[in-house]
């Protein structure tokens, strides 16, 4: 059985052969481990293989999880999942990312509960771009306006677009949906200082999204293994 040290290896080769395949900087995408449902013994695991970024799903999971690894100063830790508005306070006083907003009122929220002490919370916006309507994330039609409201935040600091593309569909329909992804990612990172960050991609699909212009890919799987229940 592989080690997750040997795991995180293997990935970092295909994070590598794809950006070398569409003629990107080596450097130019970030893996963010998520490690939801894995034990701390699991991400500490992966901290010594060197990973720093982690994202979790589950709000309550994630805090136990950043207060049991708080000696470990250099990890970023991401929140991927759904924010309820009454859990935003945990977030904003624990996390250093938000991947996961998709509503004014969220963002309000985790602005005006972000400690004075700590930087601007860095904030994605999820984007619902096959409109699906089981799937959480603001449509395209919608983006502008989520938009312009975090922007007036101060304990805010916008960064990107993160999103879900349509799970086991043909080749072109995929194709389709990354491309309208990343025409709308390109369109705010020319008008936007710190739009920097499109989050799409994981463990079964990483290679076509940084073919696309992912920045940042979330992969748990191919790291810890199938998750648990």
């Amino acid at each position: 059985m592989q080690t997750i040290a040997e795991r995180l290896k293997i990935t970092y080769e295909r994070i590598d052969q794809a950006t070398a395949q569409a003629n990107r900087p080596s450097n130019s995408v970030q893996l963010l481990a998520v490690s939801k449902t894995k034990p701390v013994s699991d991400i500490r695991l992966a901290y010594e293989a060197g990973q720093r970024l982690f994202g979790e799903n589950y709000i309550q999971e994630g805090v136990e999880k950043v207060q049991a690894l708080a000696d470990l100063h250099d990890i970023q830790w991401h929140m991927v999942g759904p924010v309820q508005s009454n859990k935003t306070k945990l977030v904003a006083e624990h996390f250093d990312w938000v991947q996961s907003v998709d509503r004014a009122k969220i963002a309000r929220r985790l602005n005006d509960q972000r400690p004075a002490a700590l930087p601007p919370l860095n904030i994605c916006i999820q984007l619902n771009i096959d409109n699906e309507d089981t799937k959480a994330g603001v449509t395209p039609a919608q983006l502008p306006a989520l938009i312009e409201e975090i922007g007036q935040y101060p304990q805010l600091k916008l960064r990107g677009l993160m999103a879900i593309p349509r799970a086991q569909v043909g080749v072109d329909e995929q194709q389709r949906s990354l491309t309208r992804l990343a025409d709308l990612f390109a369109q705010y990172h020319t008008k936007l200082s710190d739009f920097d960050t499109l989050s799409v991609g994981m463990s079964d699909d990483l290679e076509a999204a940084i073919g696309h212009g992912s920045t940042m890919v979330r992969i748990g799987t191919a790291i810890f293994g199938e998750r648990n229940q």
